[in-house]
Order: C-alpha cells, then sequence, then structure tokens
C-alpha cells in the first residue's frame, strides 16, 4: 500500500508550508482570490481524492469538494491555524461528504433483479490483475466499510495525515480513529486477500 501512497501525492499538493498555508489563508480571508486559488491549487487535489474514496458517485465527490471550498472561503477568518489547514479543509471535505450522503436517499433494489444477478467470477489475480483492476478492487472494498473506518483508513494509509489529525478532521477522539483504523486495515486485509500474490 505504501507505493499507492506516493502515487496519489502528486507534487502540488503534499509538501506545503504551514507558514505559507497561514499566510494563504489569512490574505484570502482578507478578500484576495489568487491567495485562496493558491489555497486551492495546492489543496484541493487531495481533498477530491478523499472525497471520492468515500463517496461512490463521482459528482457527488466533486459536489462535496466545491462545497467544502465555498464553506472555507466563507469561513477563513475562522481559520486561526491551531491545524494545518490541509487537516481544516479536509475535515470540511469530510463534513459536506457526509452531508451529502445523508441528502441522497438510497435507490431501492428490484428483488428479482438482485436473484438473476450471476456469482461473482472469482478472478486469478496473478493472470488477470492490473493496477487499475486493484485500484478499483479497493475502491469496492472502501465503500463496503462503515464511514468512520473509511475515512480514517483513506486519510491515514493514502494522505498520509497523523491519527491526531486524523481525529480533528473527523470530530473523534485518537481513540476512535485507531479503533477505526484497526478495523478497516482488518476488514480490508481480508477482503484483499484475493489479491496478495
Amino acid at each position: 500500500m505504501a507505493g499507492a501512497r506516493q502515487r496519489e501525492h502528486p507534487a502540488g499538493d503534499a509538501g506545503q508550508d504551514p507558514a505559507d498555508d497561514l499566510a494563504l489563508a489569512r490574505a484570502a480571508a482578507l478578500g484576495d482570490r489568487d491567495a485562496f486559488e493558491v489555497v486551492v491549487h495546492h489543496h484541493g487535489p487531495a481533498m477530491l481524492r478523499y472525497a471520492r474514496r468515500l463517496l461512490r458517485d463521482p459528482v457527488d465527490a466533486e459536489d462535496a469538494v466545491q462545497e467544502a471550498l465555498v464553506a472555507a472561503w466563507r469561513g477563513l477568518e475562522r481559520y486561526r491555524g491551531e491545524s494545518s489547514l490541509r487537516t481544516w479543509l479536509l475535515g470540511l471535505t469530510s463534513h459536506k461528504a457526509v452531508d451529502l450522503a445523508r441528502r441522497r436517499r438510497p435507490e431501492p433494489v428490484d428483488r428479482d433483479t438482485v436473484a438473476e444477478r450471476p456469482a461473482e467470477e472469482v478472478v486469478d489475480p496473478a493472470t488477470h490483475a492490473s493496477a487499475g483492476a486493484l485500484a478499483a478492487a479497493l475502491q469496492r472494498e472502501l465503500l463496503g466499510l462503515p464511514y468512520g473506518q473509511r475515512a480514517a483508513w483513506v486519510l491515514v494509509e493514502l494522505e498520509g495525515l497523523s491519527q491526531p489529525e486524523v481525529a480533528q478532521v473527523l470530530g473523534v477522539t485518537p481513540d476512535a480513529v485507531r479503533g477505526n483504523l484497526f478495523r478497516a486495515r482488518r476488514a480490508l486485509e481480508e477482503r484483499m486477500a484475493r489479491w496478495r500474490p
């Protein structure tokens, strides 16, 4: 999974200096649109990756990020730099993703359609696996985890946040993060076992 973390961090969003972030946030809070554009450029990709891992629909993920960015623009005067700007923005994204998921009602599934669905084919990973198939399988399994587990795993394993930072993003205790992360790792290890060589 360490390789996934490296691939998922484009050069523009991972190494931003916290002092620069604070200066940009303060300038944007005073109405400097160019400063906010830099914030979006540096942190938007991480926000979108995170939202895509939380929500089933890519359009919903984009909507959640857009709503988070609007909330950030309107609320930057409240950002005090107590956590990193990235952590604060991911927290907004998390809240907007949860709100959006709650507003979306699940579509009813026709029982006949489920009964007619063929059994899932067992794939031999050694001969048929590709990076895209593995990523798709991981995304499916992530979406099957409860929200707290999914969010903790994505923020730690893919976004590289510390457990205390994840606790800030999700508004939970570090102990809750540790528990969710443990359960997520265990569940993914079991569910992704067929992909191991």
